[in-house]
């Protein structure tokens, strides 16, 4: 897909999208289409008789009935308040949810088509879901007045998504249908008279779609026009690219045009609430297909944008990024699980698709799916023999939908990629727009750092899951993560400082209070300077550390809250072909120690690793003007230090349960070799740091550096900037207002610059990582230049000392502006 779909993802606005859902009318359903669109629904979940006869799909069918049998015999040995054993119902809502859970296994056994059991359209089975239902509903779950303890999405989402297919899967009676629909309505509390409200901060993004989702269900097993073009309506809201200028209903959860997601208001979330978001969209086209309901190809087109520029950038060798997992890096099934739903989700899409389009997603699906992908743990078993096929057509060649070099700013939730063959390097940021990091429900319980700058160089022919993942945040320090610079102190967790999963203080301090969130969960950064320019498939990324904003909120705060205060420093990224240069300036600590960690990695236990200086054994400390970690499986990074600096650098094996950073992580202990390069500083002093991060560098193309391939032009918490003298390129952050110089230029800051210049021309990018700016100016001394192709963004302007270039950055959020310049004369 090219950029012009990408530019109109950008401009569809919701009332465009609406219409795809078509208007009522007399006559427009037939009185079939509702048992359609169950029909559909069921095929989704349980299968076709053409799918479940496949050979590839004989594992998926197999698990259904073994999953069912085994909650069948666990419903036979129930005691007192469960409806199955092992669940004590009344004050447990996960509990309650899989209990529902449950029943819906059961019911798929017993609805699949495909190969004969005894469960299958089995009358028993049937009724003792049906009388499983019943008691839930008589005995925890009618009651409103005793219901909706704990988690509100438990009540409002989790337990309806269970009720819902399971009462399509067993053809429900309206007796049983009628009484839980209602009841389902009215435990929509965060809604609006039983109903989605659009105003409301739960029913946003993901959360949205789920809710609709069942509604869309729920209508069809009530014969229900109404309900279900409503409940479309509301969905087709997320379908629309968030504006952050002309919010609608205040949600700033969604797609934005630069692909980036966020969940939560500010959370950066494209593979977690993201992924579920993609997947529940395609199954609504799925159970649309062949309908009068909805013309899915304004939707299709727009969810394809979503895989082209927000996933795909963001997916490195069937690996899903961290960046971008919120909480949902500390599961013990993230990277490749994370890509298994979507590669699910594109192979589906691809059937509604046109034929060009059909043929990229495909393409990419097949690129995407390594070795490392588990079919079997698709949603759909008609996906499963529909990804066999992909797999098994030669004339489906696979083929990535990034470029082999490219350069992604995602700034809107302050994310960065950089990518080259061989190697992707994914940055973490934030602001006061976007969230330091998420911790809730006792995930994630270590996160204080991982939105300040951390980063990670994912290498390729690599197995992820041995470099990442919940091992790397299991055994490396939270303090010491690749990229952070940290104040030498102890955290405490959420449950060790309170003795709950939250901060437990009503009225204002409830587990899923605004306050909650805004303090507790995931809080934001104060600064307003992140984000960064690219130009073709190179970049530059700034960012300003600071506090988070409940730590600025302390003196609003009760006396028992606990916040911690961070470091200060100024940084930069500047991305290149065969390096990432990072510069950081006045990094300080008043009255603590301070560590940067340059970068961290680790390895397996046993595996050989070494670390060199200059081609000698590393000794641990020194100023060293290169270092060399090698570890087994071709994993090599060079460091290359572009000022003279004191540095720790060495391997610790560590061993830590999995438990340390999830309560509900099963208590396995992961043994590491933890490599960690280090700059440390006393409390007081002022450093700057200069160096290049090198993927699979060789000791040669280390020594080569010496030669002058890199010049700093700049590193103070004013103005950073480097050049490169054999790319001809120009790279620049400046983070303070007023008039910045370098050699032949002056920015007017705060900006983000990249120049480039070749024999005739010269082309120039801007971006403003304040998000504020209404204009960028820069100056280009004694160079007289005119546009090679007018942008009506940038203005130029001849001068008496050269060229004038003034950038509109006005409501850009963050986008870069480009022009191509040429002599004038």
């Amino acid at each position: 897909m090219d950029i012009t779909r990408r530019r109109l993802l950008s401009l569809v606005p919701a009332t465009a999208l609406l219409t795809a859902v078509r208007p009522v009318s007399a006559g427009a359903v037939t009185a079939d289409e509702p048992g359609l669109l169950l029909a559909n629904a069921i095929a989704i979940y349980a299968g076709t008789a053409t799918s479940n006869a496949r050979t590839e799909v004989a594992a998926k069918v197999a698990a259904i009935d073994a999953t069912a049998r085994t909650w069948l015999a666990a419903l036979d040995r129930a005691g007192a308040n469960e409806l199955f054993a092992g669940l004590p119902l009344g004050t447990s809502d996960p509990n309650l949810s899989a209990s529902y859970q449950h029943l819906y296994e059961i019911a798929l056994a017993y609805r699949r088509p495909g190969p004969a059991s005894d469960l299958q359209g089995n009358a028993q089975i049937r009724a003792k879901v049906a009388d499983g239902l019943q008691r839930l509903y008589d005995g925890w779950y009618g009651d409103q007045s005793a219901g909706y303890y704990g988690n509100w999405f438990t009540w409002e989402i989790g337990i309806s998504t269970f009720v819902s297919k399971t009462l399509a899967l067993i053809d429900a009676p309206a007796t049983l249908v009628t009484p839980y629909v209602a009841s389902m309505d009215a435990y929509l509390r965060n809604g609006k008279n039983g109903d989605v409200g659009l105003d409301s901060r739960f029913h946003t993004g993901a959360n949205l779609v789920d809710i609709t989702a069942n509604r869309v269900l729920q209508g069809a097993l009530l014969g229900d026009d109404a309900r279900i073009r409503k409940a479309l309506q509301d969905q087709f809201t997320v379908f629309a690219t968030v504006d952050p200028y002309h919010l609608q209903h205040g949600v700033t959860d969604g797609y934005y045009a630069d692909g980036s997601f966020i969940q939560h208001a500010s959370v950066a979330y494209t593979g977690s609430y993201g992924k579920a978001l993609l997947s529940r969209v395609v199954q609504t086209i799925k159970i649309l297909d062949n309908t009068s309901y909805a013309q899915t190809d304004q939707l299709v087109g727009v969810v394809q944008g979503w895989v082209e520029h927000g996933f795909a950038p963001l997916i490195f060798e069937g690996w899903m990024m961290e960046i971008v997992k919120g909480r949902a890096v500390s599961r013990t099934t993230t990277g490749y699980d994370d890509v298994a739903v979507v590669v699910e989700a594109v192979v589906d899409l691809a059937d509604y698709a046109t034929t060009a389009d059909a043929a990229r997603l495909k393409a990419f699906a097949k690129f995407t799916a390594r070795p490392t992908i588990n079919p079997n743990s698709f949603v759909s078993p008609v996906s499963i023999a529909r990804f066999a096929d992909l797999r098994a057509d030669p004339a489906i060649v696979p083929a990535d939908l990034n470029p082999a070099a490219s350069s992604v700013a995602f700034n809107a939730m302050d994310r960065t990629v950089h990518r080259r063959p061989g190697f992707a390097f994914a940055l973490a940021r934030n602001s006061d727009r976007i969230s330091k990091y998420e911790y809730m429900s006792g995930e994630n319980l270590m996160p204080w750092f991982q939105g300040d700058g951390a980063h990670y160089l994912y290498l390729s022919g690599q197995d992820q899951t041995r470099s990442y993942g919940v091992d790397y945040f299991t055994t490396v320090s939270p303090y010491g993560l690749a990229g952070v610079t940290a104040p030498v102190e102890t955290r405490k967790t959420i449950p060790e400082l309170y003795g709950t999963a939250y901060y437990d203080n009503p009225p204002e301090f409830t587990a899923s209070s605004e306050a909650q969130n805004t303090y507790v969960y995931f809080p934001t950064g104060t600064n307003k300077y992140s984000g960064g320019a690219t130009l073709d498939a190179y970049g530059a990324a700034g960012w300003v550390q600071s506090d988070d904003f409940a730590y600025a909120s302390r003196d609003e705060l009760p006396d028992n809250f606990v916040t911690y205060r961070n470091a200060s420093a100024t940084k930069s990224w500047f991305l290149l072909d065969d390096e990432i240069v990072v510069l950081a300036a006045g990094i300080r600590d008043s009255d603590r120690a301070v560590t940067t960690t340059l970068d961290t990695r680790i390895a397996d236990p046993g595996e050989a690793v070494t670390i060199t200086a200059e081609g000698r054994p590393w000794t641990g400390s020194g100023r060293p003007r290169w270092l060399r970690y090698a570890a087994a499986n071709n994993v090599a990074v060079g460091y290359y230090f572009l000022t003279p600096a004191d540095l720790t650098a060495g391997v610790q094996q560590v061993t830590r349960s999995r438990r340390v950073i999830r309560t509900a992580n099963p208590d396995t202990p992961v043994t590491k070799q933890v490599f960690a390069l280090t700059a440390a500083q006393p409390a007081g002093s002022t450093r700057s740091l200069a160096y290049a991060l090198v993927p699979h560098a060789t000791e040669p193309a280390l020594r080569a550096y010496s030669h002058g391939r890199l010049a700093v032009l700049a590193n103070t918490p004013r103005l950073q900037a480097i050049h490169h003298n054999g790319l001809r390129l120009t790279a620049a952050n400046t983070f303070t207002p007023g008039l910045h110089q370098l050699p032949g230029l002056t920015i007017d800051g705060p900006a983000s610059v990249l120049l480039q210049r070749t024999p005739t021309a010269l082309t120039v990018a801007v971006s403003d990582p304040t998000t504020t700016r209404a204009t960028i100016t820069l100056n280009l001394w004694a160079q007289y230049l005119r546009p090679a192709t007018p942008n009506p963004a940038v203005q130029v302007t001849r001068t008496l000392t050269g060229t004038r270039l003034t950038f509109t950055t006005h409501q850009t959020h963050g986008q870069s502006q480009r022009i191509d310049l040429t002599p004038a004369w």
